[in-house]
């Protein structure tokens, strides 16, 4: 006994048939698009700075139902003229007043059960921002907006907990590999600045010697022609990245 639909006449066609003009054009005046149903989708944008030597995260607290009250990441739900990095961006802007700043895609969440709403599917970006460029202020929808290390985090609303866990997770590997530490630099620093940068991400003290040895050794820091004075020490000498040492 079958368990499934009798095939219809378009899947029983042969395969790698393409209908004609007059059979693509039926298709369209057939289609209904609310015989489907669609889950809602939004961005949620993780945006991290170091301060105070550690790795920090906006959280913003949510104002209404669900999970009023608590803290969370910020996002939104996308348009339907908008793509998803412009809604990232918007959500960004919003939260931050900050725009053209370091932001990638990083993952999409979609298990069923997420937001009790309804089937929301949610797509992450995360953003580096220097401490120095922050103003922060709450969207319309949050009751304040506050930032904490992202090692010491309060409950969250939705899989928040989960979403900050994988990012921090990822940000940790994209160290080995890419230069992604320096966005959260100024134009100028100190390799003392790159390695609280380093620890601050990976959340561990690193050995000063072999650090620099390795900084070095790769070729995409250029030093410049002063030194920034530190206390009673001697002066200490100032580096900025060169892209295009990285090609």
């Amino acid at each position: 006994m079958g368990t499934g639909a009798e095939p219809t006449q378009e899947a029983a066609r042969e395969p790698g048939r393409v209908d004609s003009p007059e059979e693509a054009e039926a298709s369209r005046k057939r289609y209904d698009a609310s015989a489907y149903e669609r889950p809602s989708v939004t961005v949620d944008v993780v945006i991290l700075t170091v301060r105070n030597g550690r790795l920090e995260v906006l959280l913003v607290a949510r104002r209404h139902w669900p999970f009023e009250g608590m803290w969370a990441i910020p996002g939104g739900f996308v348009g339907p003229k908008e793509s998803l990095e412009a809604a990232a961006r918007r959500e960004l802007e919003e939260e931050t007043s900050v725009r053209d700043v370091f932001i990638e895609q990083l993952y999409t969440f979609g298990d069923p059960g997420r937001d009790p709403r309804t089937r929301v599917i949610t797509v992450v970006y995360y953003a580096l921002i220097r401490a120095d460029t922050l103003r922060i202020r709450a969207a319309d929808d949050a009751g304040d907006a506050a930032w904490f290390p992202i090692s010491e985090l309060p409950p969250l609303a939705f899989d928040h907990a989960r979403i900050l866990d994988y990012t921090w997770q990822r940000l940790r590997g994209k160290l080995e590999y890419t230069t992604i530490g320096y966005q959260l630099l100024s134009r100028e620093f100190t390799l003392r600045d790159l390695q609280a940068v380093y620890e601050a991400i990976l959340n561990r003290p690193l050995d000063k010697r072999n650090f620099r040895k390795k900084v070095l050794s790769t070729g995409i820091l250029e030093r410049v022609d002063d030194s920034r004075k530190a206390g009673p020490h001697r002066p200490a000498a100032l580096y900025r990245f060169n892209s295009a040492a990285e090609q």
